[in-house]
């Protein structure tokens, strides 16, 4: 199939821009001729190397698809410079004021999409809102025993808070909710992640916190594992908490409720777009009292098991990558007619 659509990743690091990509291109690619470029992405992920990417034919245009600055930039180097008939598309996941730089690239661009609501308020200009969607045929409930023997977790519910481990996301918040209410309750608490060099005083403190309770045994602090296994862990689960004081958009909740578990999220980021209360409870964000509050009422709340599967429905029926995907491609197609 021609290449008529480039999606940029130019970050090594595993981050959620990059998982984005790597769930949504093959989408995509069943439908038109999209090609990731750039490192970090799985194999699966229709790709071709940056420098062929910069030199395809000017026999037509084509769609460069940009998620961060580094990739606006380059698309106006391909464009403006180098002359490649390119149209200029960027997603903004961001909820807050963009800075003068990023301002000026977002004026440069021939479209702009928003995930959420929220977000799209904060750009000068107009734009298309597309939310994120979930591969729901990847990310789906499973045998949570068989799982946890795979994975090599106890038996018995488990509490899941994933990604970043940093102030930003509320990890301490979830930490000290755990050390409060497991030591009244069945269950053990997973804290899974990668912490960047600034972030790993943050990292050790909370694991300091968790040896004074002594709760070693049932919080447990995992490694970050690759988009491909994060499906098993999702589904591994019986709760998932997202208590982050700041987000752009927030994919986690999607993934849990996708794999059939119900969430407790902070009203940040899209999470209010996404967790209905038939799938879980929404709190304030920084605030410790009301997430413990939260966490226990579905903990002790007998109906989880139907909130798990009210939560697969909710993303079964309005969040599907399927519809992500389709909203996208309208979008590229309409910038190249």
């Amino acid at each position: 199939m021609e290449i008529l659509v480039i999606a940029p990743n130019l970050k090594r690091r595993l981050s959620g821009v990059t998982a984005t990509i790597a769930r949504l291109v093959p989408v995509q690619a069943r439908s038109i001729g999209i090609v990731a470029t750039g490192p970090g992405l799985p194999a699966g992920v229709p790709h071709v190397p940056l420098w062929r990417a910069a030199t395809l034919p000017r026999d037509r245009w084509r769609v460069w698809h940009a998620r961060r600055n580094t990739e606006m930039l380059l698309g106006l180097i391909l464009a403006r410079l180098l002359r490649r008939r390119f149209r200029l598309l960027f997603t903004s996941a961001s909820q807050r004021s963009h800075s003068g730089w990023t301002k000026w690239l977002i004026r440069q661009m021939d479209g702009v999409v928003a995930t959420s609501a929220k977000g799209a308020a904060y750009l000068e200009r107009e734009a298309d809102v597309i939310l994120h969607g979930i591969d729901t045929a990847t990310f789906r409930p499973a045998d949570k025993a068989a799982l946890h023997g795979r994975l090599g977790l106890p038996q018995g519910p488990l509490i899941g808070c994933f990604g970043r481990i940093r102030a930003s996301k509320g990890t301490d918040h979830f930490v000290d909710a755990m050390i409060d209410l497991l030591p009244a309750r069945a269950g053990t608490a997973i804290v899974m992640g990668r912490a960047v060099d600034k972030d790993r005083p943050f990292l050790d403190d909370l694991k300091a916190r968790v040896a004074a309770a002594g709760l070693e045994a049932r919080i447990l602090f995992k490694p970050e594992v690759s988009v491909d296994r994060m499906p098993d862990w999702y589904a591994a689960l019986d709760l998932y908490v997202a208590p982050q004081r700041w987000e752009g958009f927030g994919l986690t909740p999607l993934e849990a409720m996708a794999c059939g578990v119900p969430v407790v999220a902070t009203r940040v980021g899209a999470f209010e777009e996404l967790v209905g209360p038939e799938a879980g409870l929404l709190v304030p964000p920084d605030d410790l009292p009301a997430l413990r509050a939260a966490i226990a009422q579905m903990l002790d709340d007998p109906s989880l098991p139907r909130m798990a599967e009210a939560a697969r429905s909710r993303v079964e029926n309005g969040f599907r990558i399927e519809d992500e995907a389709e909203a996208l491609i309208a979008v590229y197609r309409r910038m190249l007619s």
